[in-house]
């Protein structure tokens, strides 16, 4: 009876296991065809982003033009290190998470003084909140795609801490998209945003250059454009992020589906055994039942 019970033990297990391989190899085409989405999007902000740059650096070519802006200068007002760190709202992404949390975790204590954290995404917001780290900000429920409006809210907050004082530094902290098996945790300094370094407001020696004409002025067009930079890097974070995010659950679930491939193979095999030994056991049984009765 223990035979036989171990036999249906068996079978129930590789149902279950079936189930599960269904349900993992159904997130795997999900999840590919939202990076599919997801990697094009990011890949076509990048050049927007490096000509939004060469713009703002043809600006500041422009002589008698004013740098003096909140965003250019440090915080007077001293305040913590801002990280604004961006995760997934779920797990179920193989070691992305954890990658991002451990990066930034060494981020922190990297820093002197007081440090505090702009959340994007429940991953992050809960590990930190444990752990005792200030959260300015949460934003949770992001959704599968970076939208610009979430982007522009995030920007607006973490500007509003640097111009306020509140915030002595900012830095992002997510996940590089570079394929779909390759992401890694990197940080960007966001705030105050670089002026443009000398040498590259003059012309190299013998080379003429034309002087661009703007209107409104220059330095009208420097200063609505540098907050615009800032949305623009968040929104490349996120982009960024989220390619990543599908990329890496992507991953995770076709090794799920090929690791319950493995297990169902060898639940069959045992499952063959178990019965064959049940079967054998039952026919000594039935001859040496046939041997007692004829003795």
């Amino acid at each position: 009876m223990s035979r036989l019970a171990n036999v249906r033990d068996i079978k129930r297990r590789i149902r279950a296991i079936q189930n599960t391989k269904k349900i993992t190899k159904a997130m795997e085409m999900v999840a590919a065809a939202k990076l599919r989405r997801a990697q094009e999007r990011a890949l076509a902000a990048r050049p927007y982003a490096l000509r939004l740059t060469e713009t703002l650096r043809r600006l500041a070519n422009q002589r008698g033009l004013d740098e003096t802006h909140p965003l250019l200068e440090p915080s007077a007002r001293g305040g913590p290190v801002v990280f604004c760190l961006i995760t997934a709202d779920r797990g179920l992404a193989g070691s992305y998470n954890a990658n991002l949390l451990r990066f930034a975790g060494e981020a922190l204590r990297r820093r002197e003084g007081p440090v505090a954290l702009v959340a994007v995404g429940r991953k992050g917001r809960d590990h930190f909140q444990r752990r005792g780290v200030a959260i300015l900000h949460g934003f949770v429920n992001v959704g599968d795609e970076a939208r610009y409006a979430l982007a522009e809210e995030i920007a607006e907050t973490l500007m509003g801490l640097f111009v306020a004082g509140q915030a002595r530094e900012v830095h992002l902290i997510y996940s590089e998209f570079r394929s779909a098996l390759s992401q890694r945790p990197v940080e960007v300094p966001l705030l105050p945003l670089r002026a443009p370094r000398q040498e590259d407001r003059v012309p190299p020696a013998g080379k003429w250059a034309p002087t661009p004409i703007f209107i409104p002025s220059a330095g009208d067009l420097f200063s609505e454009l540098l907050p615009k930079m800032v949305k623009i890097q968040v929104y490349q974070g996120l982009l960024e992020a989220k390619a990543s995010e599908h990329a890496a659950r992507m991953t995770a679930m076709r090794s799920a589906t090929e690791n319950a491939e493995e297990l169902i193979e060898e639940l069959v095999l045992e499952f063959n055994r178990a019965r064959q030994t049940a079967i054998t056991t039952e026919i000594a049984e039935i001859v040496g039942g046939a041997e007692a009765l004829k003795a």
